[in-house]
């Protein structure tokens, strides 16, 4: 009898062991989780903002200005448009006088 409550209590301690061993991983684990759901949430955040600063950069207005002061372009006007025309393409009568 005495070696039956012998076994049965290495097999309560061990389970015990095993038990809290169990329950700290989970609890490891869980840190975990919600540390890599933090850090997504951090993420989607810098994702909106960036979102926002790159429609801001491409307003038509800032591009003008920018084109403007760093690029030295300047709006086309009639003053400063050159119209090129093209050559006519040879008549259907010309083409067939040709061998």
């Amino acid at each position: 009898m005495t070696r039956l409550n012998i076994v049965l209590l290495i097999a309560v301690i061990a389970s015990a062991l095993y038990l809290v061993r169990t329950q700290y991983e989970s609890r490891r684990l869980f840190v975990e989780v919600e540390k890599e759901l933090a850090l997504g949430r951090k993420m989607d955040i810098d994702r909106d903002r960036l979102e926002v600063e790159k429609r801001a950069q491409a307003t038509p207005l800032r591009v003008e200005k920018l084109a403007k002061d760093q690029l030295q372009m300047r709006g086309a006007t009639p003053a400063v448009t050159q119209y090129v025309r093209m050559a006519q393409a040879p008549s259907s009568a010309a083409q067939g006088a040709r061998p």
